[in-house]
Order: C-alpha cells, then structure tokens, then sequence
C-alpha cells in the first residue's frame, strides 16, 4: 500500500501585492519521482522552498514525512508548529541550484559536517559515512579537494551526498543541473537517476525534459501561481497533453 509522504492543500504564498501561489493541492507518495515543470515564474521554486519553510506560507496545511503544520493567514506560527518545522526538516535534504558548499572545507568535511554538528555522529563514523557517500555519487577520489578545485558538475555531486548524509526521506531539488555546462549536466542527471532507481522520494524543479521523461513518476505543470497538469510522464509528453503543454514541450 502507497504511503503519502507529503500533502499539501490550498498552499498560498505572496510577496507584497504579488501573489506567487494561489491554493496549491499536491500529494507525493513514498518513493515517488515527481517533477515539476513550467514557465519561469509560475512559482515552481516557491512552491518547493514553501514546503521546508526557507519562505513561509501564507497560508495552507502542509504534512510531510508525518508532521503537519498549519499556516492560517494573518497569523504567525506558535511554537507547536515550529517545532514541527524543525522535525520535517530533519526528514527532507534541500539541493540547490548554487550548490551552497562551504569554500574553506574539503568536499569531505562538506559532507559530514551535518552528521557532525547536527546527529552529533562520531567523527569517525562521520568519516566512514562521507567517504561512503562520495564513493556513491563518483567523487571518492576528491574528498580531500576543496570547492574552488572541483567542477560544476562535481560541486552539485558533494552537495547531493552532503544531503544525503542526513538520511532523509524525501530530497527536494531546485533546479540542479541549470548551473551547468551540458556535458556536465549528464553526470549529475545519473546520480539523481540513480537515487530514483534506489526508490528515493524526489521532488524535482527543473527544465531536463529528458530527466522529466525517463525518471519521473509524475509530473506536474504550473503556470502562473497553480497547477495546470498533475498527471504521469507517459501522459504529459504524450500527443493528448493538451494544446498548452505542447506548446511549452516546442518551446522548450
């Protein structure tokens, strides 16, 4: 039996006058591959920074990986629903498109610094762990390199292991590979095929059609602040998607 690991109703987010999310519904089950496909702008990146909190809703009720907190609009949280925050954070790694590594550790130490500072793992352990971990996304070999020394590619690679570090349950990338020359697109797109093919839950913001293609699960379209699509990858670049998506799959 499927198990829901996040579910979202009526989800909104506004910057000043601006409203970026209108009432988004989404649910993602357990080892699910989901994508999230769209013009820019239509609040793909908000919606995946809405769901661990780096931008506070405005309103809605999210659930992920068995926490649950309410957003009532006009009203800040308590500390019942920061607390939650905290908890589904711990369950969820964040890859982002900037990679975010720290420049004056190796990629090793940007591994393992979470399992140090935040699991308090042993650094022993912590070790085994990272060295385990860049064995599994190929860099192995550059533990002791620093960032300035390392690839696009290989940068998004150390941060990929670096979340998965944490052990989470699902992982949330914004935009991963857009950074990216082409040829190092490829060895990024495997290890997150990889990942997929393990049973991973992957909630995805990019514009890899092919990745949408071959590894999702799901996709979904949003345009304008809502989900226009929800429906699977054979069906959203099939020839009955629909005139819009169509339109979006030429163009893109």
């Amino acid at each position: 039996m499927s198990q829901t690991t996040i579910s979202v109703t009526a989800l909104c987010k506004s910057f000043g006058p601006l409203a970026v999310l209108k009432g988004v519904d989404l649910q993602v089950q357990k080892g699910e591959v989901v994508v999230i496909l769209g013009p820019s702008g239509s609040g793909k990146t908000t919606l995946l920074r809405s769901l661990n909190f780096l931008e506070e809703p405005n309103s809605g009720v999210l659930e992920i990986c068995g926490h649950r907190v309410v957003v009532q609009e006009g009203k800040s949280l308590g500390r019942a629903e920061r607390a939650q925050i905290a908890q589904l954070r711990q369950k969820t790694a964040m890859v982002f498109q900037s990679f975010n590594l720290f420049p004056h550790k190796t990629a090793l130490e940007n591994v393992i610094e979470g399992l140090i500072s935040v699991k308090k793992v042993a650094k022993a352990s912590a070790i085994a762990r990272g060295m385990a971990l860049l064995e599994q996304v190929g860099l192995k070999d550059k533990a002791d390199k620093y960032p300035a020394s390392l690839s696009g590619g290989q940068k998004q690679r150390v941060a990929i292991a670096r979340g998965l570090a944490m052990d989470p349950e699902v992982i949330f990338f914004d935009e991963p590979t857009s950074a990216l020359d082409p040829e190092l697109r490829d060895e990024v797109l495997m290890v997150m095929r990889n990942l997929a093919n393990a049973g991973m839950t992957m909630l995805v913001v990019t514009h890899e059609l092919r990745f949408a293609q071959e590894a999702a699960d799901r996709v979904i379209f949003m345009e304008r602040g809502v989900v226009v699509k929800n429906t699977t990858a054979e069906e959203f670049f099939g020839d009955d998607s629909g005139e819009r998506i169509q339109q979006f799959l030429r163009r893109y």
